[in-house]
């Protein structure tokens, strides 16, 4: 696989809603390619590409994967890439070191939730597109009905370049729509085609796809649009250019029909990924910073500078860290130096390796515009750029992942795994940076944030499969804060008299409430020595540490105000310790008389959902009480702009899912605290006392 011509390169990703046969026409591929000698199953778990244990297990892909094949002399980095809404974040992140994209579609369900958002993602980085319409053996598939739906849902043109021939059990081969020929396939998958006429009760049909495909590509050149009016025909050549153009150019997709657990269209499919989509050349170069000046540049293939991107990191048990990186520029050897523009540190080069899903390749060189391994980088991570040497620092554009709408506390099972629960989170980070781990220092908790339930489960079973660590989840704990309402003063004294040396400190306090957000504040209003100067700075610990503790429900108490306007001492028995300790009474009595209430957090949440859905999302916002701010139109949906309580949708996710079919996705952050409700908090604080009790 020594690849020398960068016009022979091409790297594509797959993408799909899970379930469509990503997994499975690769499989296909890596067959046809001669990389594997039999098709590997992702329901037996013999996949080449989905070699995680957690996969296999669950029968889904979870990471983003790479396999690397020869085709007629070209090289073809295909990545496949997960399709379930909880590891989208991979595909997002993997779609940002390819050129092009291969959507496949299912003929049976047609486009769903996942694939118009991994659709929005590669229109995001600018990808041309070829759709397969797949699984079109299989009981109420319907390849004229999925073409309705994708026009529908991606408000695109799909031109069909192949046609099926029979369907469901009869389906057993494609109409080549620009060499107008037959290929019908024996039902072993491992078989090759044989080439024919057209059927004579399908000519019609062909001829007027044909015609449609004529049509579409003869608006990619003024010359074409004159034979097409003329009724001229077309050379083979010029429609191969012609769809060429139109797919890179995104006035139409082409779409591809068949069987990848059939093995039929697959090798059709790696013909239209060299003929239709674009080199490293033909992309937009790639968006980086660079760092001397802050300026916005773009990396040029042809730059012999070295320019490399890591999209990926895998942790193995036994190989250690492994990087998976696109070359944007330059060349990239075995036992040569890069420098991580990131880290601000040198690394070692020891082995190059193109991917075969789990297996490796060995090269002794990388160039632009391939994808490969580098393993067991010291300092190097996802997202990082690494150049040649410090004198070239360019960063590429990071990827904006999705933020993590899903948190759950962790708890450790034995003391054992409390040590080592935190260093098998760090090294999981590393692979999936849609993680997010932290302590809350109000709860105490460890949270573990994640995309959704299913992508916050695997975490766990990884944790245990390559860490031996094992946690519970439970539902992390709502942040409450206490305030006051009212203003109080009152006296707190500490004496005690027991043989030697007493304790005596003496204070009086006002407390009254601050605006929300202002926190704490102290002032001293002693005159005349009533209070030594060197016992104000306890007084005023005392409280902030009380303070802590709350006086209701055992939460912090927030934006208050605290004057110190009167107290007493002994010369003897007085000491920073005794005025703490009067502080503090002073304090839990007159807040008590200041009408303290609970504070509860409230979340900024922007959800996006189908139309259809709308009022269902509205109305279960308002149960939630709910605030709506603002509802925008977007295509295919409506923008819902809200402020909800955080303790009404710490699960909001699978709920969101199962009133919008899986089409509605959110995000949120922190606002503000407001005022709990008087009947909530008295459930609180009734469960705290249990809690205590």
């Amino acid at each position: 696989m020594n690849v020398t011509d960068i016009n022979k390169i091409r790297n594509v990703a797959f993408i799909s809603h899970g379930g469509a046969g990503k997994t499975s026409l690769i499989e296909a591929i890596l067959f046809n390619a001669k990389v594997t000698k039999k098709i590997g199953s992702v329901d037996a778990g013999t996949s080449v590409m989905d070699f995680d244990p957690v996969e296999i297990e669950r029968k889904i892909s979870i990471n983003s994967k790479v396999c690397s094949v020869e085709w007629n002399k070209y090289s073809l980095n295909i990545v496949d890439t997960p399709g379930y809404s909880n590891f989208l974040h991979e595909t997002k992140a993997a779609l940002s070191a390819v050129g092009g994209a291969v959507v496949i579609a299912s003929a049976i369900t047609g486009v769903k939730a996942e694939t118009e958002r991994v659709w929005k993602f590669a229109d995001q980085y600018d990808l041309a597109k070829i759709i397969f319409v797949n699984k079109m053996d299989k009981e109420r598939a319907d390849f004229y009905r999925s073409l309705s739906d994708i026009e529908k849902s991606f408000g695109i043109n799909p031109v069909p370049i192949f046609l099926p021939i029979g369907k469901e059990d009869n389906f057993r081969g494609l109409i080549d729509l620009i060499k107008m020929k037959a290929y019908l396939y024996p039902s072993d998958a491992t078989a090759e085609f044989q080439v024919e006429d057209i059927p004579a009760d399908m000519l019609d049909e062909a001829e007027e796809y044909r015609n449609k495909l004529l049509e579409a590509i003869s608006e990619t050149d003024d010359s074409l649009i004159e034979k097409f009016l003329e009724g001229e025909e077309f050379t083979e050549e010029e429609i191969l250019k012609g769809v060429r153009e139109g797919t890179i150019s995104k006035r139409f997709i082409p779409v591809i029909c068949g069987s990848a657990t059939k093995n039929i269209g697959s090798k059709l499919l790696l013909e239209a990924i060299i003929n239709y989509l674009p080199s490293p050349l033909q992309r937009e170069r790639r968006e980086a910073i660079d760092k001397k000046t802050g300026e916005t540049i773009f990396i040029d293939p042809q730059d012999k500078e070295l320019v490399g991107f890591v999209f990926k990191t895998f942790i193995d048990p036994f190989a250690g860290k492994l990087s998976i990186i696109r070359l944007y520029s330059g060349e990239l050897t075995c036992d040569s130096e890069i420098y991580n523009v990131n880290k601000n540190e040198t690394e070692k080069i020891n082995q190059l390796y193109l991917l075969q899903g789990k297996n490796f390749v060995k090269v002794d060189k990388l160039i632009a515009g391939q994808i490969g391994m580098v393993n067991k980088l010291k300092y190097t991570e996802s997202f990082d750029t690494f150049t040649s040497n410090k004198k070239y620092q360019v960063e590429v554009t990071p990827v904006d992942l999705p933020e993590p709408v899903l948190a759950f506390s962790l708890v450790p099972k034995s003391k054992d795994d409390e040590d080592k629960v935190s260093s098998g989170l760090h090294r999981l980070m590393e692979e999936d940076p849609g993680i997010r781990v932290s302590r809350d220092e109000q709860t105490g908790e460890l949270l573990l944030n994640g995309m959704g339930q299913m992508h916050i489960e695997v975490v766990v079973e990884k944790l245990k499969k390559k860490f031996n660590v094992e946690v519970d989840l439970k539902t992390p704990k709502v942040p409450y804060k206490e305030t006051i309402k009212g203003k109080a003063s009152g006296q707190g004294k500490y004496k005690k008299q027991s043989g030697g040396r007493g304790q005596y400190g003496d204070v009086w306090i006002t407390v009254e409430p601050l605006p929300r957000g202002e926190g704490f504040e102290f002032v001293d209003q002693i005159v005349g020595g009533a209070i030594p100067k060197q016992y104000i700075p306890a007084v005023e610990k005392g409280i902030r540490e009380a303070a802590l503790e709350g006086v209701i429900a055992g939460y912090p108490m927030v934006d208050f105000k605290v004057t110190l306007y009167d107290g007493s001492y002994h010369s003897v028995d007085s000491s920073e310790m005794a005025f703490k300790i009067a502080a503090s009474m002073a304090y839990k009595k007159v807040a008590m008389d200041a009408k303290p209430v609970l504070l509860e957090p409230i979340m900024n949440m922007d959800i996006f959902v189908p139309e259809d859905s709308v009022g269902n999302v509205i109305g279960d916002l308002n149960s939630r009480r709910g605030r709506i701010l603002n509802v925008e139109p977007q295509t295919n949906g409506q923008h819902i702009s809200a402020q909800v309580p955080m303790a009404e949708i710490l699960k909001y996710a699978p709920d969101l899912r199962s009133m919008t079919g899986g089409r509605g996705v959110f995000t949120m952050e922190f606002s503000h605290y407001e005022e709990l409700p008087s009947h909530l908090a008295d459930k609180v604080i009734q469960e705290n006392k249990k809690d205590e009790d």
